[in-house]
């Protein structure tokens, strides 16, 4: 019995990155023998089994066989007699098919250090279009190792794996579980890149394949289309460090741009409501959690009128903050700021640099009317059904007050 530990271990240590989790694989055994040794076991489909004192996977060596469309067709089959050679070739990548044994020698038989050196992303074999979730997993990989490039042949194969229909076999959770992931990539924008490359983009997310090629307006960047300025606001919250919900917020927040009629490009009035139906339905599609999906939704509703905040009148504002429930849930209304600041600067040239007051300004204005006492008017009138009125009216005057001081970020509104 031999031990090795293989895969995306083996890929970071060469890369000099940090090691989080280590997998290995042991050819020449039986389960029989690690339960002996008092592994315990874990796999449903094939074994795999749990160290018994580091709680790592240790998988027995096999093979698969595709028999089935989708990525759930599969038969696997483990035999002590399965070499280290078989066991790597059914992996994605040649950067994910090394191995490293008990004596330190790396295994390399597929050649993935060369195409680490060379930043490539190369399958390891044909039988890579044999389950689509691999086109997923190369678009995240894409995203962690931006500065990579996908092999030719490589792309080719993802290519006639998508008009195979085998992308269409994916299951919503899994989709999402995969976008997930690469939006919290370093560079997000590449999954989204390698995904149109290989048409998938198209059968996965048509809301948002559909803004490549459409014209922004000329006081935006021109020379940038919609699509791209998506990728270029999705990086800006990747940048800035945003959490899941918000990335998603701005890679969705103007996909009714893509149902703008032709005649009125490259403008798109009133583009927010089909922005918000469509943020909806996609997160519904992919079943986002509620969390992602609300968020998304709110900012593809609100950006437009948010973009505005220093020119807004008080009631105006109150409103916006009432509508987005931002009294009960503040924290969800600075995330909905937030993803307007990384739309604002995801323009590229002069815009990246200008500051976003917008933000500032409203999230004062929060602070304001969450200070009136609503309990306390509430107690105060003996007309009951006037409460909401007053409230509002008592919210207002705090947001026109905080305009009127010296030194308040809101002096510009009129």
């Amino acid at each position: 019995m031999k031990t090795y530990c293989v895969g995306g271990a083996i890929r970071d240590e060469l890369l000099g990155l940090p090691v989080k989790d280590r997998d290995w694989v042991v050819v020449g055994a039986t389960p029989e023998a690690l339960l002996a040794q008092g592994y315990r076991p874990v796999g449903k489909d094939f074994p795999v089994f749990l160290h018994p004192l580091t709680h790592e996977e240790y998988a027995l060596a096999r093979t698969e066989r595709k028999t089935a469309p989708g990525y759930a067709g599969f038969v696997f089959h483990t035999d002590p007699a399965v070499t280290l050679e078989e066991d790597l070739a059914r992996r994605d990548l040649t950067i994910n098919a090394m191995a490293r044994g008990e004596d330190g020698v790396l295994r390399d038989p597929y050649g993935g250090q060369a195409d680490l050196q060379a930043r490539i992303f190369r399958h390891v074999s044909p039988a890579f279009a044999e389950d689509p979730v691999r086109i997923l997993r190369m678009a995240r990989f894409a995203a962690r190792f931006a500065d990579f490039r996908v092999a030719p042949e490589t792309l080719q194969l993802m290519q006639a794996m998508v008009t195979a229909g085998e992308v269409d076999a994916l299951v919503p959770e899994r989709v999402w579980q995969e976008l997930a992931r690469g939006l919290m990539e370093a560079r997000p924008s590449r999954m989204i890149e390698v995904l149109r490359d290989c048409c998938a983009l198209a059968r996965i997310l048509p809301e948002l394949d559909r803004l490549f090629g459409i014209p922004q307006p000329a006081r935006y960047h021109p020379e940038i289309d919609t699509g791209a300025h998506q990728l270029l606001v999705l990086d800006e919250a990747a940048a800035t460090g945003q959490p899941l919900a918000v990335r998603l917020a701005c890679l969705f927040h103007d996909l009714g741009k893509g149902l703008t009629p032709a005649h009125i490009l490259p403008h798109h009035y009133g583009h927010e409501a089909a922005s918000e139906t469509l943020a909806r339905d996609v997160c519904d599609r992919l079943k986002c959690p509620a969390d992602c999906r609300d968020l998304a939704v709110m900012t593809a509703r609100e950006h437009g009128i948010v973009h505005q905040a220093l020119q807004l009148r008080p009631e105006t504002v109150v409103k916006l903050i009432e509508r987005c429930d931002g009294l009960r849930r503040p924290a969800r209304f600075e995330a909905m700021l937030a993803a307007c600041a990384c739309d604002h600067r995801g323009r590229g040239g002069d815009a990246a640099r200008r500051a976003y007051p917008q933000e500032a300004c409203l999230l004062a204005a929060l602070s304001a009317v969450r200070q009136v006492d609503a309990g306390a008017i509430a107690r105060s009138l003996e007309d009951k059904s006037r409460i909401p009125a007053v409230v509002h009216q008592a919210r207002v005057a705090a947001v026109r007050a905080l305009r009127a001081c010296e030194n308040s970020l809101f002096m510009p509104m009129v």
